[in-house]
């Protein structure tokens, strides 16, 4: 029998994870004010993806994929970090030109920003630990990897959360788009290259601190 309050509880945390102004929601935003709604929300299935792998492993207990994400959490952050800097370096200096027509969503454009937004999910150790910390503590979810079918609405419920915040996040967003020229745009560019650098920063010093203290 479906049990819909585990699902609803997926969905909670589904939104609670991805809801957090990171580097995704930068992307998504500035995505959507210049190509659209359409293009600003599969923007955010990487992440939609990311969060529901990491949601897979702490819902079915996979031990042995936890402990080799903490083995390598190190790289993992530095690996994130120097990636943030790079794209917001990459942000910065881009040119973009608005159009207040939608653009087409060409497949090999979505397929780099897909694979742009999951890398930056699944490098980030913290989101994991995360997961399982709010698996052991949410009453219901503790147990859910010892049922396979309650684990798989977990999952599925996780990134159903996580995609109704990318699709609430670039519908308010759309809804300022007409205000755009190229000036605010390259504004837009310009403040999300800069935070996305400073994301990357912020992770490349925590591991520097790390290693000297």
């Amino acid at each position: 029998m479906f049990d819909f309050g585990l699902a609803a509880n997926g969905v909670a945390i589904g939104l609670a994870v991805a809801a957090p102004i990171g580097p995704v929601n930068l992307i998504v935003i500035r995505r959507t004010l210049r190509y659209g709604q359409l293009n600003g929300f599969l923007s955010g299935g990487g992440a939609a993806i990311g969060d529901a792998i990491f949601a897979a492993i702490a819902a079915f207990g996979i031990t042995a994929a936890m402990d080799f994400v903490i083995r390598i959490e190190t790289l993992l952050q530095i690996a994130g970090g120097c990636f943030l800097l790079f794209l917001g370096l990459r942000t910065w200096f881009a040119k973009p030109h608005f159009s207040e027509a939608p653009a087409e969503v060409h497949t090999g454009a979505m397929a780099a920003v897909f694979a742009t937004t999951f890398v930056l999910t699944i490098t980030n150790p913290a989101t994991m630990l995360g997961f399982i910390a709010i698996f052991g503590g949410v009453a219901g979810l503790a147990g859910a990897g010892d049922d396979y079918a309650h684990a798989a609405t977990v999952v599925i419920a996780v990134m159903a959360g996580s995609a109704l915040w990318w699709a609430g996040l670039s519908g308010f967003v759309s809804l300022f788009r007409h205000r755009m020229n190229d000036d605010l745009l390259r504004i837009v560019n310009k403040v999300s290259g800069v935070l996305i650098a400073i994301f990357g920063a912020v992770v490349l010093a925590r591991v520097v601190v790390r290693f000297l203290f």
